[in-house]
């Protein structure tokens, strides 16, 4: 074979395998770039995580006591003066926090822990909750609590606004005020065990005055107990 022959098949077969080669990356840099990205760890260290949607929206935050979300209500990052639990958030389709799942100290001797979800543009309204103090008393169980129909952020400028107020008398009637218009978190039911050790459900009113508790007490004594306005009791199973 003459030596321009010979080389013209080089070229040709050299020609070839660049093209293989060539389009063998290409398939691998496109499947890279497609596939999701995995990673498996048996063990991770760290401070915080935001789980987040393809478009960047927060979904859930995982965090240490430091790096712990403050929260968003109304579509307002919400200013606190100090650190909030460690523990989980949940966000909404609107970016705010619903809920959470939260624990902490109370006390040198005490701790909490909390899983609540919250009302739309507002705060908890049911919550699963454990605290216990520094005399080894506790309180466990669900609470629901009645929020207002008016955003968070807005309640708590009209609360911000009220502390502010020089004289003690005039921060008093504010709240109290607030209290008559029920644009405060008010607590409608409790289950569960309370500080004195007696078992019980209690349903109060919209103004969160206790209406009536079925209960056994500390030493196994059953009652069915109904309340006033005032918080008298008014009638009482059975009458002893």
């Amino acid at each position: 074979m003459e030596p321009n022959k010979n080389l013209r098949m080089e070229i040709r077969i050299l020609q070839a395998y660049v093209l293989f080669a060539s389009l063998i990356t290409g398939l691998f840099l496109l499947s890279m770039s497609t596939s999701p990205r995995k990673k498996r760890f048996t063990e991770i260290d760290v401070e915080r995580i935001n789980v987040i949607e393809k478009d960047g929206q927060l979904k859930m935050v995982i965090s240490n006591r430091e790096r712990q979300h403050p929260g968003i209500v109304n579509g307002e990052l919400i200013q606190r003066d100090h650190p909030r639990p460690p523990g989980i958030l949940f966000f909404n389709h609107r970016g705010d926090e619903m809920g959470g799942l939260v624990y902490g100290e109370n006390g040198e001797n005490g701790h909490f822990g909390s899983l609540t979800w919250d009302k739309f543009r507002g705060d908890q309204t049911i919550g699963f909750r454990y605290l216990e103090g520094e005399n080894g008393r506790s309180l466990n169980g669900l609470q629901f609590w009645q929020q207002p129909n008016i955003p968070g952020n807005i309640i708590g400028a009209k609360i911000d606004s009220i502390r502010a107020l020089a004289e003690e008398e005039e921060r008093r009637k504010g709240f109290q005020q607030l209290r008559d218009d029920r644009l405060l978190a008010t607590p409608r039911l409790f289950l569960g065990k309370a500080r004195n050790d007696a078992a019980m459900l209690e349903l109060l009113d919209q103004d969160g005055n206790r209406r009536l508790v079925i209960q056994v007490d500390p030493e196994g004594q059953p009652a069915l107990l109904f309340y006033n306005a005032a918080g008298d009791i008014i009638h009482r199973l059975p009458d002893n």
